[in-house]
Parts: structure tokens; sequence; C-alpha cells
């Protein structure tokens, strides 16, 4: 069985139903660790509360896309086991991008999601992005993590409709109902080994 980190920054509440999903025995995958870089980050408790051990790796203003940083990161993953053979990594609110560094050790093992309908608006603000754009439909992707932002091959997308009186607030509201559906599915699918990359593509089987 393949063992699963989850790093975060704040609440966690993709880590949230991805671990609670494994409690209801809906996904074969061990969860090890939650790692987050901010001491303060309320999903550590809530990691806790669902029996998953947590480390704190601090970015002490470290930028992202650092080894000096991530280099630590791939020290504590490697002690509880998720290593590149027999690991999982997936990303629920980590505010830092990874290094080429780490991408590469961990290639093909990296999971995001992303509140858009990739290759629309990625990077920060996407709903802010799709309102001022004036989109009619967002939603949201799960993705491999590649050495671009939100550039990685897409497993799994869901659809919101954009109403006219909608804010920011609620087009982030409606995307984060989704992605607490679409996340644990596509980690699922990955502890079955039903992905396969092709190129730019993923194939579900």
């Amino acid at each position: 069985m393949l063992n699963l980190a989850i790093l975060i920054s704040g609440r966690g509440s993709n880590m949230e139903n991805i671990l609670k999903a494994i409690k209801k025995n809906k996904i074969p995958i061990k969860p090890v660790l939650v790692i987050a870089n901010k001491p303060d980050a309320k999903g550590l408790d809530i990691a806790k509360k669902l029996g998953v051990k947590t480390e704190i790796v601090e970015s002490n203003g470290l930028k992202g896309g650092n080894w000096e940083y991530d280099s630590k990161l791939v020290s504590v993953l490697e002690k509880y086991k998720v290593t590149p053979q027999n690991g999982l990594i997936c990303l629920a609110g980590f505010m830092r991008i990874m290094s080429p560094e780490f991408i590469r050790h961990y290639k093909g093992k990296i999971l995001n999601i992303h509140p858009a309908i990739l290759p629309s608006f990625p990077g920060l603000h996407s709903q802010r992005q799709a309102l001022e754009y004036g989109v009619k439909y967002s939603g949201c992707t799960v993705h491999f993590v590649d050495e671009g932002v939100d550039t990685g091959p897409i497993i799994l997308q869901a659809v919101v409709k954009i109403k006219d009186d909608d804010t920011e607030e609620s087009i982030a509201k409606k995307i984060l109902k989704q992605e607490h559906k679409i996340y644990p599915k596509a980690v699922k699918l990955f502890a079955k080994g039903k992905i396969k990359i092709v190129g730019r593509k993923t194939i579900i089987s």
C-alpha cells in the first residue's frame, strides 16, 4: 500500500476530506503524515484528531521554489517512508511553489488541486480572475505537479456555474464544494494504479 503525505499551510479542508475518505475505507492508501510550513496551521490539529502524525517544516522567510527548504521536506518525507517508489504527496492549500529539484525527485507522485478549470486562470486569485474576465463557468482541477505553475497533466475537473450576482467569495465557496468531491476521487484513482500519464494527457482506466 502506498504511503500518503499531505502538505498544508492553513486549515486544510481538502486534507480533512481526503483523510475522512480514507478512514471510511474509500481509498486504499496509508496516510502517514501531514506537514505544515506554518506552526499555526489549523489543519495540524484536525490531522491529529484523525490519527495522522504531523510535522512542521517552517519556511522562515525562504522563498518558494527553494531547494534549501525543499530538501528539508524530503528528509522528513523519507523519515516517514514517503519515497518516490512507494509514496504520494498531495498539496492541499500548501502556499509554496515547489523547487524543480523536489518535483524531479518525486516526478509523477505529486498531486495538486487548483480552483479553476485549467489551463484557464493559473496562479493566485483564480476566482477573482474568473469574475473579472466575466466567464459563465469556472471550477476546479486536480493535476500532477510539474515544473510550471499549474501546468501539469490534468486528472479530474469539476464545473460550477457563475451567476451575475456572484462575488469572489461566493465563487470560492461553490468551487470548494467541488474540490471536496474530486480530490479524494483522484487520490483513489492514483492509489488503485488507474492513472497513466501519456505526454500532456492522463489516461484513466
